[in-house]
C-alpha cells in the first residue's frame, strides 16, 4: 500500500475515536501491552514528559518541544489530533514521520493488528514510540489523547508529568463532575514522578493532591509558583496559563534530571513556537482586512475564554463560521457565542459532525442566526465575500472545520 492507502486503512478500518466517537473508546490498556511486547518495548528505551488536561495540553506539549529544541535536544512530540495530515501527530524537532516509515511500520504489523483487533489511537501510540526510539531520540513530549489512567500513552514511565487543568469534556467517558474527570487525568501520576499542575479548582485540587502522596510523586501547582511568563508568539489569552505551566516543568525537569535548559532557550522557544513545531489553530490570524481568526476551542471552559478575547476585538461587523461534533453539550457552549453576529452554520465533514440544520435550530434558541451551508468551506467562502473590510470572521467549534479551512 502506498501512504494515501495505508491512512485510508487506518482510518477506515479500525476504530478511531475522532471519527467515529464512543464506539471507538476503548476502556483499558490489554491492547496497549500487548503491541508494547509485540514491538520489543520501545517506549522503555524513552526519555518522556506526559501531558494531559482538558485544555491546552496541544499548546503545552509544543511549548516544551520548542524550547527544548532551542536547548539543542532531539525532541520527539507525539501529539493529537492532526489538523491536515496524519503525519502532524508524530514530530521529531519540527520535522513530520516520514510517510515511508509509516507505510513500512502498517505493513509489518498489519496482521498483528488485524488478529488483535486494535484501535486507530493504540496502534498510533506504537507507530510513535517505535518511530521515537529508532531515531534515538533525548527527549519526548508526549501528549494524552483522552483522560489519562486508561489512555494507551499511559504505559510510559516519565520523568515529568504534566496536568494543564480539568474541564467539562469528554463527560460520557471521563464522568460528569471535574473531581471524577480530574481522577482520569490523575492517572498519569506515577510513583515518585514529579507532576506539575497548571490550573486547578478546590474540587480538583483535593484529587491531585491525594493521587500525588499515594504516589509519593512531588506536586507543583504553576499558577501559584510563576508569576511571570514570557512572551510567546501562541498570543490567545488562554496561553498565560500554558505559559506558567511550561515554565514550571522546565525548573522541575531542571532539578530533577540532567537535562540544561537556559533563560535564553525559554525565550526563543516560546518566540519560536511555530516555527519550531509548526503548531496551528491557536488564536491563529488567517487573514487581514477582514480580519479572519481560527481557534480550535471546543468546550465550555476553552471557549469562555476565547469568546472573551474575540469580544475585546474591535469591528464593524462579527461573522461566525460555526460547526460541531454530534456529541457536544450545545446547550453548555452555545449560550457562549456572541447574539450580535452573523453566523455561517457548517457541519465538520467527519462521521461525527453535527447537521448545520440542528445546530442552526438549537442556535437559534438562544438567539444565534444565520445561514445554513452544506460544507465548511462554502460558509467560510461566504464569510470572505459577505464581511467587509472592517469586519472579524471567527472560524471555529470544533477542530475539524478549523482544520478545514486550514
Amino acid at each position: 500500500m502506498n501512504y494515501q492507502q495505508t491512512i485510508e486503512w487506518m482510518f477506515n478500518q479500525l476504530p478511531m475515536y475522532q471519527q467515529q466517537g464512543a464506539s471507538a473508546y476503548k476502556k483499558d490498556l490489554t491492547n496497549t501491552l500487548l503491541l508494547s511486547e509485540h514491538l520489543g518495548h520501545p517506549e522503555q528505551q524513552l526519555q518522556c514528559i506526559h501531558v494531559a488536561g482538558t485544555n491546552g495540553k496541544g499548546s503545552t506539549s509544543h511549548l516544551l518541544a520548542s524550547v527544548l529544541q532551542e536547548a539543542g535536544y532531539s525532541v520527539g512530540l507525539y501529539t493529537s489530533p492532526h489538523l491536515k495530515d496524519f503525519r502532524e501527530r508524530i514530530k521529531i524537532n519540527g520535522v513530520e514521520i516520514s510517510e515511508d516509515f509509516i507505510c513500512e511500520f502498517i505493513a509489518n504489523n498489519k496482521s498483528f493488528f488485524e488478529a488483535n483487533q486494535l484501535s486507530f489511537f493504540e496502534m498510533t501510540v506504537g507507530l510513535a514510540f517505535d518511530y521515537f526510539a529508532k531515531a534515538q531520540t533525548d527527549i519526548n513530549i508526549i501528549e494524552v489523547g483522552m483522560g489519562g489512567r486508561l489512555d494507551s500513552t499511559n504505559i510510559i514511565q516519565p520523568l515529568l508529568s504534566v496536568i494543564t487543568n480539568i474541564g467539562m469534556d469528554h463527560t460520557q467517558f471521563l464522568g460528569t463532575t471535574l473531581a471524577a474527570i480530574a481522577f482520569e487525568k490523575a492517572g498519569i501520576i506515577k510513583k515518585e514522578v514529579p507532576v506539575v499542575v497548571g490550573e486547578y479548582t478546590t474540587e480538583t485540587k483535593d484529587v491531585f493532591v491525594e493521587k500525588a502522596q499515594e504516589q509519593q510523586a512531588p506536586i507543583y501547582f504553576a499558577s501559584e509558583l510563576i508569576e511571570d511568563v514570557y512572551p510567546s508568539a501562541l498570543v490567545g489569552d488562554y496561553q498565560i496559563h500554558n505559559k506558567k505551566t511550561v515554565q514550571q516543568a522546565l525548573k522541575v525537569l531542571q532539578e530533577k534530571t540532567n537535562f540544561v535548559v537556559t533563560e535564553e532557550n525559554i525565550r526563543k522557544g516560546f518566540m519560536n513556537v511555530v516555527d519550531n513545531t509548526g503548531l496551528q489553530g491557536r488564536w491563529q490570524q488567517l487573514g487581514t482586512a477582514p480580519k479572519v481568526i481560527c481557534d480550535t476551542a471546543h468546550n465550555s471552559h476553552g471557549l469562555k475564554i476565547v469568546m472573551r478575547q474575540l469580544g475585546n476585538e474591535r469591528y464593524s461587523d462579527l461573522h461566525i463560521v460555526l460547526g460541531v461534533v454530534n456529541d457536544k453539550d450545545l446547550d453548555e457552549i452555545l449560550p457562549l457565542f456572541p447574539k450580535k453576529a452573523k453566523y455561517y452554520f457548517c457541519r465538520p465533514n467527519i462521521p461525527r459532525g453535527l447537521s448545520a440544520d440542528i445546530l442552526s435550530k438549537k442556535a437559534s434558541e438562544y438567539g444565534l442566526e444565520g445561514k445554513v451551508y452544506i460544507s465548511v468551506s462554502n460558509a467560510y467562502q461566504d464569510a470572505l465575500n459577505t464581511a467587509d473590510s472592517a469586519d472579524v470572521i471567527y472560524i471555529g467549534g470544533s477542530t475539524f472545520v478549523v482544520a478545514e479551512v486550514l
